[in-house]
This record gives structure tokens, C-alpha cells and sequence, in this order.
């Protein structure tokens, strides 16, 4: 009988230890909350968007380019962000209005990882990495000015900012505001999800993707980042070549919120550039 009772022990404190595990979670993977469609929705050219007043820094921005790209520093960057790279975090300096000769004025939104972003006071990502190294060139002070998004090229046209630098789409209707550089990065748009659901997993091509959100009405919603190239392939433009979908749109003032609602049920998928949606829904996913 003692013998009995204490086999009984034995498996009912197994159990409870067991349960325990399982209720704190123990070392197991969190379940996906979203996933990326991996099929590009569009194709576009990012590139740095420079004071129409100021020519000489046209010239100059371009000349940077083409030897970053060339002795192997934008390589090198991308892979900090994309592999396993050094990641340097960059320090913007108070502007003084009193010496813009030896300012570089940036406007940016630091809501875009893996372009740029902030952790702490410091700055981080391929723009803001490029940037640092572009006052450098230029032999002049670094200043970064973190704005809306929609705000950043108009800032730029106004004259209140040397370059926008902001994973910037190159367009007819941002040519309004500000002298584009040459591209230095290909990006496109890509749908995300949620992860349990299945609507586009069978597709296969582009075709397939958009005979699907063709077909949807105002019953979807779709999020977007304000100002960014997936806010104008939901809501449709004309200078950017979209005729939009019929769904409901919904504006975010960065991808991670709009995320986060769809995640919440609030909205049915999300359209946003797919380096920040892969990074977006990675570090979702990872959080219990």
C-alpha cells in the first residue's frame, strides 16, 4: 500500500512538473502570427531625394553612389542588415542654422526597418548608414531630422533639408519637391497575412495574387504606411501607374502598426515594401 502511494507520488509530481513546462512555455518556438506573400507586387528604384536648390550636392550624392557601389562599402552595408554583418549605430548633431555649409541636413522617417530606424538615441540602417558616410564625404557634420514620411520630401522641397533619405520610391509626383539621385537600391511591395490564413497560398505568379484582390470589394480592408508606394497601390494613382483595389483602405503612420491591427483582426492584409515586411514579421513572430 505505502509502496502503491508512493508511485502515486511520484507520477502526480511528473505531471505537475510537466504542466508546469507547459504552461510557462519552456523553450518552444512561438507560433507564427504572419507571414509574407513571397510574390513581388510591384518593381521599383529607391533613391535619395536632394534640395532642388542645390545642384552641386546632386552631383556630389551621385559621385558618392557610384564609388560606394563600386569599392564595395554598399555591399557591405546590405549584408550588416540582410546576413551577418557589423550593424553601426549613427548619432545625428544638434542643426545649427547659423553654419548650413557645414551641416548635412537629412530628413528621414525612422520607422522603417532595415532602411532606417532608431534604437536608443542612435540611428540605425542602409539609409542612415549611407548617410553617415555621405557627410563624411562631404566633410560636413551629420544632422537627422526624423519626420513623418509623407512629410519628408515636401521638408526637402521647402528647403528646410538638404536629402531626404527615407527608402524613397523614385515618382513623378515626389519630382514635384525633390531632384532624385541616381537609384541605389531595387525594392518592391508584398502582401502580409495572417499566418493561418490560406487565400493566397496556392498562388503562384503576380496574376494569380492580383486576380484574387481584384475580386475583393469594400468588405477587405487593406493597411499601408501613409505616403509610401503600398498606400497608392490600395487607394490607386495615377502618376504612380495603379489603379487601386476596391477594398477599404486604412493608413498607418508605420508598417509594424499596421501589422499589429491585422493581427488584432481590424484589417485583412497589409501591403508594404518587402525588405520592412520581412523584418516586421519576423521580430512579431518572435515575441511569445
Amino acid at each position: 500500500m505505502k509502496k502503491t502511494v508512493k508511485i502515486l507520488s511520484v507520477v502526480l509530481a511528473l505531471v505537475l512538473i510537466v504542466g508546469c513546462f507547459a504552461a510557462c512555455g519552456g523553450n518552444e518556438t512561438p507560433k507564427a502570427k504572419v507571414k509574407v506573400i513571397d510574390i513581388a507586387l510591384t518593381e521599383e528604384l529607391y533613391a535619395f531625394g536632394v534640395d532642388k536648390n542645390q545642384p552641386e550636392l546632386l552631383t556630389k550624392v551621385n559621385t558618392f553612389i557610384a564609388e560606394i557601389k563600386g569599392n564595395g562599402k554598399f555591399d557591405a552595408i546590405c549584408e550588416a542588415y540582410f546576413g551577418d554583418g557589423e550593424k553601426k549605430g549613427v548619432t545625428s548633431v544638434e542643426e545649427d542654422p547659423t553654419r548650413p555649409d557645414e551641416q548635412l541636413v537629412v530628413a528621414t522617417n525612422a520607422a522603417f526597418e532595415p532602411f532606417e530606424y532608431k534604437v536608443g538615441d542612435k540611428y540605425y540602417g542602409i539609409d542612415m548608414e549611407i548617410a553617415a558616410l555621405l557627410a563624411e564625404y562631404l566633410g560636413q557634420e551629420l544632422v537627422i531630422k526624423d519626420m513623418e514620411f509623407d512629410a519628408v520630401c515636401m521638408t526637402v522641397g521647402q528647403h528646410k533639408c538638404d536629402i531626404a533619405m527615407a527608402g524613397l520610391t523614385i515618382n513623378e509626383e515626389r519630382k514635384e519637391y525633390v531632384e532624385f539621385s541616381t537609384s541605389y537600391y531595387t525594392a518592391n511591395q508584398k502582401l502580409v497575412v495572417k499566418a493561418d490564413d490560406t487565400t493566397f497560398d496556392a498562388c503562384k505568379t503576380l496574376e494569380d495574387v492580383e486576380t484574387i484582390l481584384n475580386g475583393y470589394d469594400n468588405t477587405k480592408k487593406a493597411g499601408f504606411q501613409n505616403g509610401t508606394t503600398g498606400n497608392w497601390y490600395v487607394v490607386g494613382d495615377e502618376d504612380w501607374g495603379f489603379a487601386g483595389l476596391k477594398v477599404e483602405g486604412k493608413g498607418y503612420s508605420n508598417g509594424s502598426l499596421a501589422v499589429q491591427d491585422l493581427i488584432n483582426n481590424n484589417i485583412d492584409f497589409v501591403v508594404i515594401d518587402a525588405d520592412p515586411a520581412a523584418f516586421i514579421t519576423k521580430a512579431i513572430n518572435e515575441v511569445a
